[in-house]
Formats: structure tokens, C-alpha cells, sequence
């Protein structure tokens, strides 16, 4: 089966035709939201982060946006920059310009504040813009599709339904030779000798544990051991009191596909198949990874009705709860609780799944882009702010 994506310079494929304007530090939030206000056809991705951190952290934070910047969903990125943070800046863009990207830096200092800035970068923008609409969708396999797994706001239906149907459909974009992306380390716990079984090899296999057992000890850290107990309340009002409960519910996204490689946060695939990427369940910093990785449509299963999408990167809501469907439609993409119901086969929903991702990777748009609720993102670190 084929969709109709953009083809990069670098050979990747875009579902969207975006330029994106990212802050490389909090302190650049508002003139990268300021230029997207003014200029059509442009996103911002602000976040928390750039600047009185540790080493690691910086370098995280820095590869991640480059990781963003090189997303095949922008055509060309400005890269809004305080001036003096801690990002490394020239490292991003140059990482963005190996795509065949045009990136352009902006720095506020530079160019007098705020206004200035804005007025600089809004006609910037519009030149971009420009070159990005000359772009036209051409026919691309779906192999070349690379997708994000999510589940957040989740219930008891989660497991029975979206998630279950969700990994069948995980399984026809391997097969078909694409890449899927699942993150949430926090949601392995307590099933992760399940998932790490499904891996190419034990070492592999291993990798996944060792993932579990240091966002475990992170944890310990603060004093808090997450086994037994059931760290969102969200998800206890949805009837999982343990993180077991939804652990199980939430690698069935999976499907039966191996996991062929297991990456840090943000970074890259080098391989196809399902992997696994380092990550929390938090949706801010979780869809950020994916992102960052290369994933160019994001799929995520709600039971309760999470409504958060990604700037540039079109989230596809399913759910399995009837109530969900009807109170939430203005964030729901599809429901599959025609499952649960009995009235349409676990296959069925799976296929539709499939569809729906094609069609979205083809240009329909997504309630969270419709809605535009896409802005509360950041990344994810693991240091203290100094």
C-alpha cells in the first residue's frame, strides 16, 4: 500500500510540509510563538529547557532539537536563539543543514529584543514559507512510514481494545518494511520480561530490562519504589490500580512484532522493524522523543480522552470507550469500541487503524491539529536545574 508524503533532499518522507521555528532555550518561547501567530504555514516547538543545566542534560536537549530540526514534517527550520544559553546552536543547525535543509539562526541579543526579532523573523518566515508551498505530495510506500506509539489517560478498556488493535496494526507496518517507535519505559514495568522476550535476541532483550531497571532506580532516588502501586490518577479512575495493570494493557501496542534495536531518548532508528526508545509516559516530553526520532505520524490510545497533539507531527487519537467517544469527540480521531461491544473483529479495528494512519500520513488532518491543541510540549532531562 502506498501514501502521499513529501520526499526530502535526504530521503526521508513527510506527512506535512511545515517550516518549523524552534527555540533553542525557554527564554526564545515567546518570539518562535510570536512568528507562528503571524506567519501561515510555520510551528513553533517551545519548551523548558537550554539553559542552568548539567553537561548531559545540555547535550540532550541539543541533540534533540537537532533530532526535531531533521524531522522529514519540515521543510526548512529558524532556529530562535536568546543568545547565550547553554543549547549548543551552531551543532543544531549544523546537524539540520546535513539533511539539505535551509536553517537559519535568529538571535534575540543580536537583533535588539523582542520586537525587532519578530519583525526579522516574520519576514524570514514568510520568504520560507514561499519556497516550502513550491513542494507537492508525491505516491510513497508505506514502508517508508515511521511511526510513534502513545497511550495516556488511560482505563480498563485501553488493554481490551485500541492497544491490542494498535499493535495489529504495528505488525502490517513491519511487515510492509516501515518503522514503529514505542517509547514510555515507565509503562514496561511489571511486564518487561514479556516485551524483552519479543526481542531479536537476549541482548537486546537485556537492554529493554536495563531500561526498566534505570527508570526504576530514578525513582528510588526520590524515594518512591512505583511496583505495586499505580502512579497516575487518572489511570486509577479508569480502573488500573497497579502499573502492572497498565503495563500489560500498554505493550500490547506492540503486537507479536520483534523489537529489533533499543535507542536513548530521541535518537535516530538506524534500523527498521519496532524498536524500543527510552522514555516517560509523560506526554509533553514523550511525544518530543518520538518526534526527535524521525516519526512522522503519532498514534495514541486513550480510554479517559487525552486531547494533547505535537506542532508538526499529526497524533491520531483512538479509543476504546463508547463514553469517551461521544464526551470527547472534539479530540477523538476513531474509536474501536465496536470491539468490546462484539460487533467488529480485534483484525477489523487493526485494519482501520492502518487506514487511518495511511490517510492522515497523506495529508487529512488530525482534532488535535484542527483544535490546536498542540503547544504544551518539552524535553525530557534528568539532571537538576543549576
Amino acid at each position: 500500500m502506498s501514501f502521499k508524503g513529501y520526499r526530502r533532499a535526504n530521503g526521508g518522507v513527510g506527512t506535512r510540509n511545515f517550516v518549523g521555528l524552534l527555540a533553542t532555550v525557554a527564554c526564545a518561547n515567546e518570539v518562535a510563538q510570536g512568528i507562528a501567530n503571524q506567519v501561515k504555514g510555520t510551528v513553533a516547538f517551545t519548551h523548558q529547557q537550554g539553559c542552568c543545566q548539567t553537561p548531559p542534560d545540555l547535550q540532550r536537549v541539543t541533540r534533540t532539537l537537532s533530532g526535531l530540526g531533521c524531522n522529514p514534517n519540515l521543510a526548512s527550520v529558524i532556529l530562535i536563539s536568546l543568545g547565550c544559553e547553554g543549547t549548543d546552536v551552531e551543532e543544531v543547525a549544523r546537524a539540520i543543514a546535513e539533511t539539505g535543509k535551509r536553517v537559519e539562526i535568529l538571535p534575540i541579543q543580536e537583533n535588539g529584543g523582542l520586537a525587532k526579532t519578530l519583525a526579522k523573523g516574520s519576514l524570514l518566515a514568510q520568504q520560507m514559507v514561499m519556497e516550502a508551498s513550491s513542494l507537492e505530495r508525491e505516491v510513497c510506500d508505506d514502508s517508508e512510514l515511521v511511526i510513534g506509539l502513545k497511550c495516556g489517560s488511560s482505563d480498563t478498556t485501553s488493554g481490551l481494545a485500541p492497544n491490542p488493535a494498535l499493535g495489529l496494526a504495528v505488525e502490517r507496518v513491519v511487515a510492509a518494511g516501515g518503522t514503529a517507535v514505542m517509547g514510555e519505559v515507565t509503562e514496561f514495568i511489571g511486564a518487561e520480561h514479556i516485551l524483552a522476550g519479543q526481542a531479536k535476541d537476549e541482548a537486546t532483550g537485556q537492554r529493554i530490562l536495563d531500561l526498566v531497571e534505570r527508570m526504576e532506580n530514578r525513582a528510588k532516588a526520590a524515594g518512591v519504589d512505583m511496583r505495586g502501586g499505580q502512579p497516575t490518577p487518572g489511570n486509577i479512575k479508569g480502573g488500573l490500580t497497579t502499573i502492572e495493570e497498565k503495563s500489560l494493557g500498554a505493550i500490547a501496542k506492540a503486537g507479536k512484532a520483534i523489537v529489533q534495536d533499543v535507542y536513548e531518548y530521541g535518537e535516530r532508528p538506524t534500523v527498521k522493524g519496532l524498536v524500543v526508545m527510552d522514555s516517560p509516559g509523560r506526554e509533553p516530553e514523550l511525544l518530543t522523543g518520538m518526534a526527535a526520532a524521525g516519526c512522522t505520524v503519532i498514534v495514541f490510545t486513550t480510554g479517559r480522552g487525552a486531547p494533547q497533539g505535537f506542532p508538526f507531527v499529526p497524533v491520531i487519537k483512538v479509543t476504546g470507550n463508547q463514553h469517551t467517544w461521544e464526551n470527547m469527540v472534539d479530540h477523538m480521531d476513531m474509536s474501536v469500541h465496536e470491539v468490546i461491544e462484539g460487533t467488529e473483529s480485534m483484525p477489523a479495528a487493526g485494519d482501520r487503524i492502518y487506514d487511518t494512519v495511511l490517510s492522515v500520513a497523506s495529508g487529512k488532518v488530525t482534532k488535535a491539529e484542527v483544535s490546536g491543541y498542540v503547544k504544551a510540549m518539552d524535553i525530557y532531562v534528568t539532571g537538576p536545574v543549576i
